[in-house]
């Protein structure tokens, strides 16, 4: 396979720069974005050090002009064309875990604004750039599929991007270009490990495999849905839990 030009939103630490890495070990080049543009130009410099050419810009994708910004930079960088789409950005640690019925409706708005509005700007801003053949990963949650008390506003978000993911197959499938989901269970980043003492061995003894899950663990769900072999599979989701759901 060529160099493929892939787009990584959220991609500033955590799982974004997991596949930001992933992507670029097996030759593409990279366009790391996020809000915090420290992290993304940090990623940057990480897969400089692979050998990869890579790009880093700053995105609001809450905000239409933003995320149209970003998919014309990322154009631009791709020499007319972005191949892949990861659309990974989302707010997760900092979601405040509230019964439903003292969930704050600005948090509740914020979290669907970067949650389940961004996967949707960001695909349409990148759209006009997406060849025949392009690949779209959406990040959604495998808590979608349990459920999470006290996390109404998150778990909502994240079922809207499966039934995003499927919308967007219907109307993408015309132009040969896929579009999927990944459901990741509880995984060891940086945030998670914020939020609890005990997160690394946090759900183990609940998985089929009796360890916790590192970020590599999700990534090379996104790299099969995103490559050649995976054209005739869309509108799906794909649960990396290490069998969580099942026990």
């Amino acid at each position: 396979m060529s160099s493929r030009t892939v787009l990584v939103t959220g991609a500033a630490g955590g799982l974004g720069r997991a596949f930001a890495l992933g992507f670029a070990r097996r030759g593409d080049n990279v366009v790391a974005a996020d809000l915090n543009l420290d992290g993304a130009e940090e990623t940057a410099r990480l897969l400089a050090e692979e050998g990869v050419t890579s790009l880093a810009v700053k995105v609001d994708v809450t905000d239409p002009a933003s995320t149209v910004e970003l998919a014309a930079a990322a154009a631009e960088f791709g020499e007319g064309r972005i191949d892949v789409v990861i659309n990974n950005a989302a707010i997760y640690a900092t979601v405040t875990r509230s019964p439903l019925e003292e969930i704050d409706p600005a948090e509740w708005d914020l979290v669907m604004g970067v949650n389940l509005k961004g996967p949707w700007l960001v695909t349409r801003a990148v759209s006009e750039y997406l060849p025949a053949g392009a690949r779209i990963v959406n990040l959604s949650s495998a808590t979608v599929m349990s459920g999470s008390a006290h996390w109404a506003h998150y778990v909502a978000s994240k079922g809207g991007v499966i039934a995003l993911t499927r919308v967007m197959a219907k109307e993408l499938g015309a132009r040969d270009i896929t579009v999927n989901a990944v459901a990741p269970g509880f995984t060891l980043t940086e945030a998670s490990l914020n939020l609890m003492d005990d997160a690394a061995t946090y759900g183990v003894d609940r998985g089929s495999i009796r360890r916790a899950s590192q970020p590599e663990d999700i990534v090379g769900a996104a790299l099969f849905l995103a490559s050649p072999e995976a054209g005739y599979i869309t509108g799906q989701t794909l649960v990396v839990d290490g069998g969580r759901q099942f026990i």
